[in-house]
């Protein structure tokens, strides 16, 4: 039965819509996102790209997302200090199926926001709470940034090289794969499982937890000949044919030739003799010597093309502006750019397409659908000088 009333809610939702956008996965589902600076923006992009229907509040204390982020969603503007604002917040969030926020713990609890208040007129909401240290714990109330979380959790501790400091990889792995998608993926294992239940629940979303799980296969290796320490290793960058190399022209090429018929090949083709044993380290300066000779001598180009084809796991390392233009990701994404990544993943019978996007404000639009009156939404909105955030914050404005 409940799965029935899941059928007849979603075909309610969608049934006014044009069929093409019925064919997605998250088609019927409404989202309202409340979160702030790039993991909870970006896991709702996700979240749109399967088909939901994500409304962005902002006003008050909001601050400017990334644009990159904002395609298939909408935008409105409440003032969660007024009465007003906060009734038409619960009034949207009756017909949500999930709501995604990123303030410090105890914020979104005063803004009139929080899970208990929210779930006390919609028990089948689906809630994200998605921050850097968690719900819990000593530092739940810290500030911090994705370096940080990086930090804790031991990853900053186990890659870069191991004579200069640690570096990061970008803000890629605590904000996205370890915020954005750990989220994502609690988002969509509770709405399945609102299915049998009928109940939603709130989620504890936390970098640092997501950053810890990352790390599940490293660190049971660390202190070990696999991993002994920053920096060296099979796969921190010690071991000659897991890393990269430099080019004749200043450019480079990624070796990961780690099993032996790759690493066979490869040397077969660069080295001269019969193979040494991979995995005996004394004979990794021998190779990376001769690695780096060898690489030195040719462009990155012409190495691209000389190992087309031949299972040594070697590529070139593209910048981020040459990566529209290989031949794989053209194939695979035609039309994507750095303004437009493909959505993800590909599905069979319900393929994504990039949806179009708009940060036109609107507030009088969706607030009037929930039955809002004019002189409502005028109360329920911020101030007009207000109203229009820069929601384009991506790149920060740095001084020259």
């Amino acid at each position: 039965m409940i799965v029935d009333q899941r059928k007849n809610d979603v075909q309610q939702k969608t049934s006014g819509r044009p069929p093409a956008e019925r064919k997605l996965p998250l088609t019927g589902v409404r989202v309202i996102d409340m979160s702030r600076n790039a993991p909870g923006p970006y896991c709702t992009m996700l979240l749109a790209d399967l088909g939901a229907e994500v409304i962005v509040v902002g006003g008050g204390r909001a601050g400017p997302p990334v644009s990159s982020f904002a395609r298939g969603k909408r935008f409105i503007a409440l003032d969660l200090k007024a009465d007003e604002g906060r009734r038409a917040l619960r009034r949207l969030v009756e017909t949500a199926d999930v709501f995604v926020e990123s303030f410090r713990p105890g914020v979104a609890e005063r803004l009139g926001a929080g899970y208990e208040a929210l779930s006390a007129s919609n028990p089948g909401l689906v809630y994200c709470s998605l921050t850097g240290y968690g719900q819990s714990g000593p530092l739940a109330q810290e500030a911090g940034h994705d370096l940080n979380y990086l930090a804790l959790s031991g990853i900053l501790g186990a890659i870069g090289p191991d004579d200069r400091p640690p570096t990061a990889p970008l803000n890629l792995m605590a904000d996205f794969a370890g915020g954005s998608f750990v989220a994502t993926i609690g988002i969509l294992a509770a709405l399945f499982e609102r299915v049998s239940s009928g109940m939603g629940q709130h989620i504890d979303a936390a970098m640092i937890d997501g950053c810890m799980s990352l790390m599940t296969m490293h660190y049971a290796v660390w202190n070990t000949k696999a991993m002994p320490s920053r920096g060296r290793g099979l796969l921190a960058g010690g071991a000659p044919y897991y890393r990269c190399y430099r080019t004749s022209d200043g450019r480079y090429v990624s070796v990961g030739a780690l099993e032996p018929q790759f690493f066979a090949a490869l040397w077969a083709d660069l080295g001269e003799g019969p193979p040494p044993d991979q995995m005996d380290m004394r004979q990794w300066p021998l190779i990376e010597r001769t690695f780096e000779k060898a690489f030195a001598g040719r462009p990155r180009d012409e190495w691209t093309e000389r190992f087309k084809g031949r299972d040594v796991c070697v590529f070139p390392v593209l910048d981020p502006s040459e990566v529209w233009e290989h031949e794989h990701i053209r194939a695979r994404f035609a039309g994507a750019s750095a303004r437009s990544t493909p959505p993800i993943p590909a599905f069979g019978r319900t393929p994504l397409a990039t949806r179009p996007t708009d940060d036109a404000d609107c507030s009088v639009e969706v607030l009037a659908s929930l039955g809002l009156a004019s002189d409502e939404i005028e109360r329920a909105s911020p101030a007009k000088d207000r109203v229009r955030q820069d929601r384009m914050g991506w790149p920060p404005r740095l001084l020259d």
